[in-house]
């Protein structure tokens, strides 16, 4: 499938609204070894569109691991729920750091679906990255 093209300036747009970092695991471009991706929040197989509303920032990991998924299951009730979408929902009412900073963990049926499905607390590389960001102070984001 030819993946339509996302304009720069909505690249742009998206990337200001998300101010550089990944809406799912919050890590910022300027610590991220790669660049990070405009994602679909609704995927294009799933009839997503490249318009800004559609669009925000996410990881390599966290946009690998979302694929495709819209729904999941949350494995405390076992109802399917949605992923959570960063560009409507806040982050900090769906999920919280631990104590030392290293695991996201879920407080809502979204947000332990979504760290779930993201592997956002037990991905063992990304982890090994944030011990390094605490270490350094750079991690977690404050706000």
């Amino acid at each position: 499938m030819n993946r339509p093209r996302i304009p720069a300036a909505i690249e742009r747009s998206v990337r200001i609204v998300a101010r550089n970092r990944c809406g799912y695991c919050l890590s910022p471009q300027h610590l991220v070894m790669a660049r990070l991706e405009v994602e679909h929040i609704i995927p294009l197989a799933k009839g997503g569109v490249n318009t800004e509303s559609n669009l925000w920032l996410a990881c390599p990991l966290c946009n690998r691991a979302k694929g495709e998924k819209t729904h999941t299951m949350d494995p405390e009730t076992g109802l399917t729920v949605s992923l959570f979408n960063p560009r409507t929902q806040v982050w900090y009412e769906h999920f919280r750091w631990t104590d030392n900073g290293l695991l996201i963990v879920g407080l809502t049926p979204t947000g332990r679906a979504t760290v779930a499905a993201l592997h956002l607390s037990d991905d063992a590389d990304a982890l090994a990255v944030r011990s390094y960001w605490v270490m350094a102070g750079w991690h977690p984001p404050q706000d």
